[in-house]
């Protein structure tokens, strides 16, 4: 696969957001330089912190889908866990850095000018971010196959746990940047309107503690994901009901679906029908490993086969 086919299958919601913020990141720098506004600044650190780390992490994807080598059997999937690893530290320092900053204008208040360009810029930043997390949720449904019932942010978040890295990561910050950009908007109101300066301090800590919230979720998904997890239940599922079909295959003697990056490595051992030659078996499991590598969302399958035991899958489970 050559470098230019990777780009156009790495995470196109990571590319794309990494864009979109930086443009945000440029125009909400430009209102808090000339408004002196706490909250355009938390804002901006909040846009600039997404766009450095949007463009690690689609980097990252790109790399994700080199193909599996003599030295690295098993692919390069984990290659965007520890992408999105550096941008958990980004956020958190970002993250550092706007709770100070609001602190400081917590007990240290100070008018701030210009507010129709800080609404303005606030305004085209709700458009931009939210446009973003709209994206990311239908690529959260479309690597997860989610059905079409239900309210679209509902499905994004039943299943943000089953997408890759990347999609969940660029769900979650811009989740948090279009509510940070709606709190930006109220800091800037209360503050320039009303008079309530101490809520441009307020509303800054605020989202720098979404930030924080963002660096743990992220940083809690990716470490999990770089030491080895499990597959939801519902793809062991799947990947049971495929082997099963087959009329020759009476049981499942163990099976382990890993999840790595969005996709599966399975490795397991099927119980076949009594009397089979071994050709016969052979066969049998070279065309269920087929079977399960045609499947978009299975990278690496390794099968045994065995006798039928005569115990089913839930005994042994029991016994175990």
């Amino acid at each position: 696969m050559g470098f230019m086919e990777r780009i156009k299958k790495g995470n196109t919601s990571s590319g794309i957001a990494a864009l979109g913020n930086t443009f945000l990141a440029g125009i909400k720098g430009a209102a808090a330089f000339f408004s002196g506004s706490g909250s355009m600044f938390a804002t901006t650190m909040h846009s600039l912190a997404d766009a450095v780390n949007q463009g690690f992490v689609f980097f990252g994807s790109v790399l994700a889908e080199s193909p599996p080598s003599e030295r690295f059997p098993t692919g390069f999937g984990r290659v965007i866990n520890i992408f999105c690893m550096v941008a958990v530290v980004i956020v958190t320092i970002m993250a550092y850095e706007t709770i100070k900053e609001g602190w400081n204008l917590f007990n240290h208040p100070s008018e701030s000018g210009n507010i129709w360009l800080n609404v303005g810029v606030l305004i085209t930043s709700l458009v931009v971010d939210g446009f973003i997390l709209i994206k990311a949720m239908k690529e959260i449904t479309k690597e997860t196959n989610d059905g079409h019932d239900g309210w679209l942010l509902t499905r994004a978040f039943k299943s943000a746990q089953k997408a890759s890295p990347a999609t969940r990561l660029v769900f979650y910050e811009d989740l948090v940047a279009t509510s940070g950009a709606v709190f930006a908007l109220i800091g800037v109101l209360l503050a320039q309107v009303f008079g309530l300066l101490l809520a441009d301090g307020i509303f800054t800590m605020l989202i720098g503690v979404l930030m924080l919230f963002v660096a743990f979720r992220v940083g809690y998904d990716n470490m999990v994901g770089l030491i080895g997890v499990s597959a939801p239940a519902e793809v062991e599922k799947k990947i049971y009901e495929m082997l099963l079909e087959d009329d020759k295959v009476v049981d499942i003697y163990k099976m382990r679906v890993l999840q790595e990056g969005r996709t599966y490595h399975v490795e397991g051992t099927i119980e076949l029908k009594k009397g089979l030659s071994l050709n016969e078996a052979d066969d049998i499991k070279f065309e269920l490993t087929d079977k399960l590598l045609r499947s978009s969302e299975v990278a690496d399958v390794v099968l045994g086969v065995v006798e039928d035991d005569g115990k089913k899958i839930q005994q042994k489970e029991t016994k175990d």
